[in-house]
C-alpha cells in the first residue's frame, strides 16, 4: 500500500511583482484603493494548510502596480530576501513585454538570476506564464513575445526546480468576462481562479474543475456595442496609459507596497479549528 505524500507546508511567504500581483481589479470591500487579488487568497489558503500542522504563518506582499522586472528582480528581491521567506512568487515583466522594444532573452537572463538567488537562499520559488492573448483583441499582436516568454519560463523552472503557475494554458482566461474594463487586470473572479491554480501549482489537491472550466457562452454583442466598448475602452485606460509612457511617469510612482513586511492571518498559538481548505 503507498502512502499518500504529504502536502507541502510553506510558513514565510512573501509575493514580489507588478499590478497582477497587487491585486489590481480585485477590490478589498473593507478598505478603500486597497486590492486583494491572487496572491493573497493563496496566501490564506497556505495559512490553513500551516495552521493545521500547528506553524506560525507569514506573509508579505511587495508588489505594486507599475514596476517593471528591473524593480521586481532588484528593490523587491532585495527587501524579499531580508524577510528569510521558504517561498516567494516572482511575477514579473508583464509590462516590459508591452514594450515595443522589448529584450525577451534579456528578460530572461534576469528572471533566472533571480531565481538562482532566491534557491541559494533557502526558497522555493512560484513563477508565472504570461496569458495567451490569441482571443484577446489589439492584444493579440502580443501572443508572438509571450509565447516564448512562456518557454523561458518553463525552461527556467526546469533548471531550477521551480514551481509555474501556467496562465497560458488557462482557457478560462481567454473569455472577456474574467476581465475588468481595463483589459489589463483580471476581476475577482479572475483572481479567484489563478489563485486557485497557483495553488495546484504549488502541489496541492484542487477541484481543477471550478478553476479551469470555462464560463457559459454569452451572447454575442452587436457590432455597435462592440465600438462603443472599443471607444470608451481607448478614451478611459489606453489614452491615459500613453500619456503616462511620454510622460516618462507610472501608474505606481509614490505607491508603497500594501503588505511591506511578514504578517500573520491568526494568532500563531491559536488550535487549528479546520483541516479543510476553505473556498477562495
Amino acid at each position: 500500500m503507498t502512502t499518500p505524500a504529504a502536502r507541502p507546508v510553506w510558513t514565510r511567504y512573501v509575493a514580489i511583482g507588478d499590478s497582477f500581483t497587487e491585486g489590481m481589479s480585485d477590490p478589498d470591500p473593507e478598505r478603500a484603493d486597497v486590492f486583494v487579488g491572487w496572491a493573497d487568497r493563496l496566501a490564506r489558503q497556505l495559512d490553513v494548510v500551516a495552521e493545521a500542522e500547528h506553524l506560525p504563518f507569514g506573509y508579505a506582499n511587495l508588489a505594486v502596480r507599475g514596476r517593471t522586472l528591473a524593480d521586481v528582480v532588484g528593490p523587491q528581491l532585495d527587501a524579499a530576501l531580508t524577510m528569510t521567506p521558504d517561498l516567494v512568487s516572482m511575477v514579473g515583466g508583464g509590462n516590459d513585454l508591452l514594450r515595443p522594444s522589448v529584450d525577451l532573452d534579456g528578460l530572461a537572463t534576469r528572471i533566472e538570476e533571480a531565481v538562482v538567488r532566491l534557491r541559494s537562499a533557502g526558497a522555493d520559488v512560484l513563477l508565472a506564464t504570461p496569458t495567451d492573448t490569441r482571443d484577446a483583441g489589439l492584444f493579440r499582436a502580443l501572443r508572438g513575445r509571450h509565447a516564448v516568454h512562456t518557454a523561458n519560463i518553463f525552461t527556467i523552472a526546469q533548471r531550477h526546480d521551480c514551481h509555474v503557475l501556467n496562465l497560458w494554458g488557462m482557457t478560462a482566461l481567454r473569455d472577456w468576462r474574467m476581465w475588468a474594463e481595463d483589459r489589463i487586470h483580471l476581476t475577482t473572479e479572475g483572481h479567484q481562479r489563478v489563485a486557485m491554480a497557483a495553488l495546484a501549482a504549488l502541489g496541492h489537491d484542487t477541484d481543477v474543475t471550478q478553476w479551469s472550466t470555462p464560463l457559459p457562452p454569452a451572447d454575442r454583442a452587436t457590432r455597435a456595442e462592440q465600438l462603443r466598448g472599443h471607444a470608451e475602452w481607448v478614451r478611459t485606460h489606453a489614452a491615459p496609459w500613453v500619456e503616462r509612457r511620454v510622460r516618462g511617469t507610472s501608474s505606481g510612482d509614490h505607491r508603497d507596497p500594501k503588505r511591506p513586511s511578514l504578517q500573520h492571518f491568526r494568532d500563531p498559538h491559536d488550535e487549528p479549528d479546520h483541516q479543510q481548505l476553505p473556498d477562495l
